[in-house]
């Protein structure tokens, strides 16, 4: 069954397993001890952290690994906030960071601090210039991921990481997806990542704190680490994640690998807006992981394709409201304003197989077709056919807002009463009550689902209609809808 979800966790890499297996008998002592079963303990774990600097691009004594790398975000925002605190307590990051770097936002404010999200374009991607503008004197940390979890764009970290280096600001870099595939570039601070990303067991997380960064640990801490991270460290999955990142980064091959992978998600790119209609392709399409690509299908409920895909034999990701057990999209689609419903996230581990890409491809047509099917779209996806509208349409008065009297300037509208209901009703709906209206004229959808505040515009944009906006209703909000075409 091919595994296309190496952005979550990677397959466990051949070296790591032979490096895991070896050092359960020889890294079971406590490397704090000075007897001979201690030593050889530490020495596995100075030889790991060796070999993960090198890596990370940093020295060995600014190294330390975590339980997580979720962990190593939070101790490492948490530090670097707690050590600046005279300078200012005003924490900077992008829209789309991972939630572990917003979690700790979150705590941050709530504990008096102040923070500021970097907005990004519709590829996902960060201004170097808005960073430079959103500076201030206050600012104790900026968050800036290397590349997107989600989308696979890329930050430009190198600019950024020489404005905060001009502002003396530290910048902390997630490197959790980027670090597989070579070192992050430019001068930051602070780096996490996270070995289950790269093939390296679960459990194992990096921090590297460059000299010179003041860094405060919070919490309990005790003599292990650096006194960075407290506990008894797991020594052989710390072997096996350092034995399977050197293996990447030295291997032969590496860099053909990432060279083939790409030309594979370039394929998938091209292939997948030609073999299904209403797609949007997402995320940098130059700037971007070699691995990772994400697309979302209109009109599509994407717990309902992801089911597909699996019976199909493929195991894929989604960032929809409608695979979350919150009914809230994306925070990463959110920001860049894109489609986020029939999300499918596709990323690729070492070794895929071109014959299991091209089946894909094969499959993907037929299971959209049939998620749509299930929700009555009309064929292709296309919202042509007015009379299926069935149910939750009416007549509006002659006006686009409803309960008005006739008489104003607004072309006749309907009212589309998508309350109760879930993505993707509520733009499949749209779609086909927009043909019932003059052009010019309005469709306003009543809707409490918090993903059509996020498909409703988006929609717009793919299908060349007006979104007008938003405002209250008696339960939701009414999303207003201009036809141009």
């Amino acid at each position: 069954m091919p595994y296309f979800d190496a952005a979550s966790a990677a397959p466990l890499h051949p070296v790591a397993r032979e490096a895991l297996l070896a050092s359960l008998d020889e890294g079971w002592a406590d490397p704090a001890r000075l007897y001979r079963e201690g030593r050889r303990g530490r020495l596995l774990l100075d030889a790991a952290r060796e070999a993960a600097a090198e890596a990370v691009g940093c020295r060995p004594d600014e190294l330390v690994f975590t339980p997580s790398g979720t962990q190593a975000v939070h101790s490492g925002v948490s530090g670097a906030l707690a050590a600046r605190r005279r300078v200012g307590r005003r924490l900077l990051h992008s829209a789309v960071e991972h939630s572990s770097v917003l979690h700790a936002a979150e705590v941050h404010e709530a504990a008096g601090g102040s923070r500021a999200e970097l907005a990004v374009d519709r590829t996902g991607r960060v201004a170097a210039g808005d960073v430079a503008a959103a500076l201030s004197p206050d600012t104790a940390l900026v968050c800036l991921q290397s590349a997107n979890h989600e989308v696979g764009t890329e930050q430009p970290v190198g600019e950024v990481a020489a404005l905060c280096q001009e502002a003396g600001v530290p910048l902390l870099v997630d490197a959790a997806q980027s670090l597989p595939w070579g070192p992050v570039p430019g001068g930051w601070s602070l780096l996490t990542a996270s070995a289950h990303k790269w093939g390296g067991p679960p459990g194992v997380g990096l921090l590297a704190v460059r000299k010179g960064t003041r860094f405060a640990l919070q919490g309990p801490r005790d003599e292990r680490e650096s006194g960075r991270s407290p506990g008894f460290e797991n020594i052989p999955a710390i072997v096996a994640a350092a034995a399977s990142l050197r293996a990447l980064r030295t291997g032969p091959g590496t860099a053909d690998e990432a060279a083939r992978l790409r030309r594979l998600v370039d394929r998938i790119r091209a292939r997948v807006p030609e073999l299904v209609p209403d797609v949007e392709v997402v995320g940098d399409p130059v700037h971007r992981l070699p691995h990772l690509v994400t697309f979302s299908c209109l009109y599509v409920d994407g717990e309902a394709l992801l089911h597909e895909l699996d019976r199909a034999g493929f195991s894929v990701s989604s960032g929809s409201s409608c695979t979350s057990s919150t009914l809230t999209p994306s925070h990463v689609l959110r920001a860049m304003g894109v489609l986020s419903e029939g999300n499918v996230r596709i990323s690729l581990p070492y070794g895929t197989d071109e014959a299991d890409v091209e089946r894909f491809l094969e499959v993907l047509p037929q299971a959209v077709r049939s998620v749509r099917e299930r929700l009555g779209v009309p064929a292709a996806g296309r919202e042509t056919a007015a009379a299926t509208a069935g149910g939750g349409t009416e007549a509006a008065p002659a006006d686009g807002e409803p309960g008005e009297p006739a008489g104003s300037a607004e072309p006749a509208g309907l009212v589309v009463d998508s309350l109760g209901k879930r993505c993707p009703l509520p733009v499949i709906e749209l779609a086909k009550a927009i043909h019932e209206v003059p052009v010019g004229g309005t469709v306003t959808v009543l809707s409490d689902d918090e993903a059509a505040r996020q498909d409703i515009p988006a929609w717009c944009t793919m299908r060349d209609q007006e979104y007008v906006g938003e405002r209250p209703a008696e339960r939701g909000a009414a999303y207003v809808v201009r036809r141009r075409a």
